[in-house]
């Protein structure tokens, strides 16, 4: 991705607030206009959209990052222009992580479901340290040494959602475009790392679906582009797509529909998951 190339959109370099950024200030400050404005105590609006007058305080006073539920909750009462949506996205700062990925990766953390289609890099969930190195340096501009090193820090710390004993382990789904591996992104060394890898978590780790679409095929559901689909806890969907310097979290229903179609369709297009594993240890036994 993108942002997995840049300011790591896959890396989560831990819990907790970001830091207070202008953008949170700014933001906080137009949520207790908008409130105030509408006759609203921070204890009344609280009631309305299903958060403590606490968590209103410190989304104002800017020292907390809005949940999607918050925005989306206060907009039908703070006017429902719409303003709140746009400007959520463009929030915060948490180091290692892209600015346009930072809303994602929260949804990620606590995902049930977690589907991924990329095209032009192996998905930072299943990086290995080298080829995250590799990546970050092939993209200008060039970060200097310790930008870098909390960009592959705050990748790798999202390897943990992979695991088994989260409860319950996240059911994830991964297609990969064949090109991708094939590449040698980092030589060959990097990349026989990354296959020993890849064969290794999909082995290991039952909840995680590895498919690779073939270079050879004639018909293709996802000529428009990477996506990614996540479940939470209460069985929402939201989505998220990536570009150069940008992305995207979707969050009405149609586009979601649309791109559950499409990412049905790649499933049944791709290589089986057992044919995949079997083709990762021949690339890798061809190195």
């Amino acid at each position: 991705m993108a942002g997995e190339h840049t300011d790591c959109g896959t890396g989560a370099s831990g819990g907790g607030e970001p830091e207070v950024s202008d953008s949170l200030r700014t933001f906080g400050a137009f949520v207790q206009a908008l409130r105030e404005h509408a006759g609203l105590s921070r204890e009344e609006f609280g009631t309305l959209v299903g958060f403590s007058k606490h968590t209103v305080a410190s989304v104002e006073q800017g020292r907390r990052m809005p949940d999607i539920d918050f925005v989306e909750g206060a907009e039908p009462h703070l006017g429902n222009t719409g303003a709140l949506r746009a400007a959520a996205p463009h929030l915060s700062r948490k180091p290692g992580l892209a600015s346009w990925f930072r809303q994602w990766a929260r949804l990620e953390a606590s995902a049930i479901s977690l589907y991924t289609y990329e095209c032009r890099v192996v998905p930072g969930l299943l990086q290995t340290e080298a080829y995250a190195r590799a990546v970050s340096l092939n993209v200008p501009p060039l970060p200097d040494p310790a930008e870098l090193e909390q960009r592959i820090a705050a990748r790798l710390a999202r390897q943990e959602l992979l695991a088994v004993t989260r409860k319950p382990p996240t059911a994830f789904s991964f297609i990969v475009e064949q090109a991708v591996l094939e590449r040698c992104t980092g030589g060959k060394d990097v990349t026989r790392e990354l296959l020993d890898h890849l064969v290794e978590l999909v082995e290991r780790n039952y909840n995680v679906e590895l498919q690779v679409m073939p270079t050879v095929s004639l018909s293709h559901a996802g000529m428009d582009g990477p996506m990614q689909l996540a479940e939470t806890p209460d069985n929402r969907w939201f989505a998220y797509s990536e570009g150069q310097q940008n992305g995207r979290l979707i969050t009405h229903a149609k586009e979601i529909s649309l791109l559950h179609q499409r990412y049905a369709k790649l499933r049944s297009q791709a290589l089986t998951p057992e044919e995949s594993l079997s083709l990762l240890k021949r690339l890798r036994g061809a190195l």
